[in-house]
């Protein structure tokens, strides 16, 4: 890793030596449990299995994003396979040079597998990101909401809970400072979760009823938004919203396949 990178890296996770299993066990049981071929997506997203290996799985790696870092971890630690929430493909079309190229390279020498899940990781009912920290914050019954691709992405609950107590859950639940912009109700009434950078869809979010809405990033207009909407509005930060989908599948596959897996933790500030 170079010395001069500005993100941190680190693993986390169980590493003990296990049996092996399948590849294409394990893509065609991720394919068929988030739906990939149900779920509308943004092009670049590209779904599902995205660069094979040789065809069989002794470790898996998850991180939140695909890059040269990543990769590496993966091949210090012999994971072969990396699953990741944005994927190869999410700058878009690019010629085969610099970064692309050292990224492959590292694939292929280390013989590592790559599987991405956008939207239907998100989406999931039980492994998906806005599930995932909805349960980390304690919320039950929650309910899905906010259309978009013509599925529900985000989670809603009606609770009642003073605003400064689930700003305090949310920075447990994140490890991490939030950005809170306090224009709502001093309890909650519903509270609305859509990870990563749903900022920008405030309004759209206001007209289902939502009184304090959670997500990762927003725009500077959102913060005057929510106060003319008043509506209590707090950002755990992109990168930080999106850790818990990509660790609940592998540490799920990890226990169906019996295989170990870890996390690559690469925050980008964001």
């Amino acid at each position: 890793m170079a010395a001069s990178s500005k993100l941190a890296s680190k693993i986390s996770g169980p590493w003990q030596s296990h049996d092996m299993a399948a590849l294409s066990e394990i893509v065609g049981y991720c394919d068929s449990q988030l739906r990939l071929g149900e779920i509308q997506d943004y092009e670049n997203a590209l779904n599902g299995l995205q660069l094979e290996n040789s065809g069989q799985v002794t470790k898996i790696a998850s991180a939140v994003d695909f890059s040269s870092r990543g990769l590496e971890e993966c091949a210090k630690r012999g994971a072969n396979l990396l699953i990741v929430h944005h994927g190869m493909f999410w700058p878009g079309l690019r010629p085969v040079t610099k970064a692309l190229r050292r990224q492959l390279e590292l694939a292929f020498e280390n013989n590592i597998a790559v599987y991405s899940a956008h939207l239907p990781l998100d989406l999931h009912p039980q492994l998906g990101n806005n599930a995932q920290l909805a349960a980390a914050l304690g919320l039950k019954s929650n309910q899905p909401f906010f259309e978009e691709k013509g599925q529900l992405i985000g989670v809603k609950a009606r609770v009642s809970l003073p605003r400064d107590e689930l700003d305090r859950k949310l920075q447990k639940a994140l490890s991490g400072p939030v950005k809170a912009f306090m224009f709502g109700p001093k309890k909650t009434g519903t509270i609305g979760i859509i990870t990563g950078g749903a900022g920008s869809e405030i309004y759209k979010v206001a007209q289902e009823g939502i009184d304090t809405f959670i997500t990762g990033e927003a725009p500077h207009w959102a913060a005057v938004a929510a106060d003319e909407l008043g509506m209590n509005l707090l950002l755990g930060g992109h990168y930080a919203t999106e850790v818990f989908g990509v660790k609940a599948l592998a540490a799920h596959l990890s226990k169906r396949f019996k295989v170990p897996w870890a996390f690559i933790d690469c925050p980008t500030g964001m």
